[in-house]
């Protein structure tokens, strides 16, 4: 039998009921979970257990489904500052009094709340938005690239860029001669190049959102191997956090590499 307390945490605490049926919970579940208290019917068609979040209540009684900032909020995201209105995602034209409402496929997914929040946000906002979508939840730098190759896109971009600007920082202050988006025959763009014989990627984050993604990074890592530049897979984290242990060891593989030559 369905657990109906195990299929609202999938909704974080608050559903639809038609997403609740669709998880396999009868009408007797639902009335049964109600009469012990476990579960309230919060507005017309959405139920939510106690102590659920008053503003995930709201947006899911318009109907509609969180968005930009707001949508970081529930993933986890860095937020730099928390919306005086929430942002909501509507399949719909339709826009609702207190709500910054984005027109947009429902649920959004990952990729779409940054491309929102970089599209809707000031600068710095949406930035530290991506960049903890790479960092903590594996969003692919290149997919994002791929996302925003529109005409309109130009802002979009140079901010995604900005997330290997720490990097390219570091390396050209430590004095080494570094180029960006260096183009690899068989394999795009590499983020960075080291003195002309060392790589580095900044969008490994360990874990991937889809096993496309997973399949293509080890693809270019392959490649790169074939082809003899050795590559670096680094976090923001690390070159936030511990810049010196980055510089270090960039300067360990360069020096092996003289070694090894």
């Amino acid at each position: 039998m369905v657990n109906i307390g195990e299929v609202l945490s999938r909704y974080d605490g608050v559903a639809r009921a038609k997403h609740i049926a669709a998880a396999g919970v009868s009408d007797f579940q639902l009335k049964a979970a109600m009469a012990s208290r476990a579960v309230s019917r919060v507005s017309r068609g959405v139920y939510a257990v106690p102590g659920a979040d008053p503003q995930l209540i709201s947006i899911r009684s318009l109907p509609a489904e969180p968005a930009c900032v707001t949508a970081a909020q529930f993933q986890g995201l860095w937020v730099l500052e928390a919306p005086s209105q929430p942002h909501v995602a509507l399949t719909h034209s339709r826009s609702y009094p207190g709500f910054v409402c984005h027109r947009s496929s429902a649920p959004p997914t990952l990729m779409d709340t940054v491309v929102h929040s970089l599209r809707c946000l000031p600068e710095p906002d949406g930035l530290i938005i991506a960049e903890s979508a790479v960092v903590l939840k594996g969003l692919p730098l290149t997919g994002l690239r791929q996302r925003l190759n529109g005409r309109n896109d130009a802002r979009e971009r140079r901010i995604v860029a900005g997330i290997v600007r720490l990097a390219r920082f570091l390396l050209r202050r430590a004095g080494f001669h570094v180029e960006s988006q260096v183009n690899i025959p068989g394999m795009g763009h590499l983020d960075l190049m080291v003195d002309g014989r060392l790589g580095i990627e900044t969008d490994g984050a360990g874990f991937h959102m889809d096993r496309t993604s997973f399949e293509e990074d080890r693809r270019r890592w392959n490649v790169t191997t074939r082809l003899g530049i050795p590559t670096l897979i680094v976090s923001y984290p690390l070159l936030k956090n511990h810049p010196q242990e980055f510089i270090a060891m960039v300067r360990d593989a360069l020096h092996r590499l003289s070694a090894a030559a």
